[in-house]
C-alpha cells in the first residue's frame, strides 16, 4: 500500500474501517495545515469544524461493540512521530485563548476545574490518531480499530470534547459580545460604570481575540 493510497483496492468503500480511517486522515491533514499559520483568521472556526467531525467518528467507535486485535501483543511501530512542533505552533497561533478551564470528570463529585491548553490537546489527539493510522497503513485493520476505539475512551475522546467546548465557548463569547472573565489589555482601573465596563470588555475581546482569529461579533 503506497503512501498516496490510504485504502487497499480490495476494501469495500462502505466498510466501517474505511469510513473511520477517512475521517481520521481528514482530521490529521487539516490540523497540520491549520498549524502552518497561513490563514490565522480562520483557525478557530476551522478547528471547531474539524473537532466536531472527528467526534462523529469517535461517537461511532464508542457506539460499536468492542474491537479486538488479532494479535495478543501490539506489533512494534518503531519511534512515535514527534508532535512537539505541532504543539508549539498551535500554542503560538492560539496564544490569546490557548488556556481554558476544564472539569476532568463531570460525574466525579466536587471535581474542581483544572487548567488545560488547546494546543496540548490537539497534539495529544494527533499522536493517538497517528498511532492507529500506522497500523491501518500496515494492513492491520483490526489493530487500528482497536487502538482508535481504546484511545477514544481513554484519551482523545475526552480531550477532543474539552477542546471543542472551549472553542465553541470562545465563538459564543465573541459572536454574542459576551466579555470573557479576564482579558489582557483591559484596564480595570478605569472609572467606568458597569455597563461601560461590559462594553469595553466586549470591544477589547473583539479586537484582540475575535478579529485576529477570523471571528466577527453579531451586530
Amino acid at each position: 500500500m503506497s503512501d498516496a493510497t490510504l485504502h487497499s483496492t480490495t476494501q469495500d468503500p462502505d466498510d466501517f474501517a474505511v469510513q473511520i480511517a477517512d475521517q481520521v486522515e481528514s482530521f490529521l491533514v487539516a490540523v497540520v495545515e491549520v498549524a502552518k499559520g497561513d490563514e490565522p483568521d480562520s483557525a478557530v472556526p476551522f478547528l471547531l469544524l474539524q473537532l466536531s467531525q472527528l467526534l462523529l467518528a469517535g461517537g461511532r467507535l464508542g457506539a460499536h461493540a468492542d474491537f479486538l486485535p488479532e494479535e495478543r501483543y501490539e506489533p512494534d511501530l518503531g519511534p512515535e512521530p514527534d508532535v512537539d512542533e505541532l504543539r508549539e505552533r498551535y500554542a503560538a497561533l492560539l496564544a490569546p485563548v490557548d488556556v481554558y478551564s476544564e472539569v476532568f470528570d463531570p460525574y466525579e463529585p466536587r471535581t474542581a476545574p483544572v487548567p488545560a491548553r488547546i494546543s496540548d490537546g490537539l497534539a495529544d489527539i494527533v499522536a493517538d490518531l497517528r498511532h492507529g493510522m500506522a497500523h491501518y497503513r500496515a494492513g492491520r485493520t483490526a489493530e487500528a480499530l482497536w487502538w482508535w476505539q481504546f484511545s477514544y475512551f481513554s484519551n482523545w475522546g475526552t480531550t477532543a470534547s474539552a477542546a471543542l467546548r472551549a472553542l465553541q465557548s470562545l465563538v459564543v463569547h465573541v459572536r454574542l459580545n459576551q466579555p470573557l472573565p479576564a482579558l489582557d489589555g483591559l484596564d480595570t482601573d478605569q472609572d467606568l460604570a458597569d455597563e461601560s465596563l461590559d462594553e469595553e470588555a466586549g470591544r477589547v475581546m473583539a479586537e484582540e481575540i475575535g478579529a485576529p482569529l477570523g471571528m466577527r461579533p453579531v451586530r
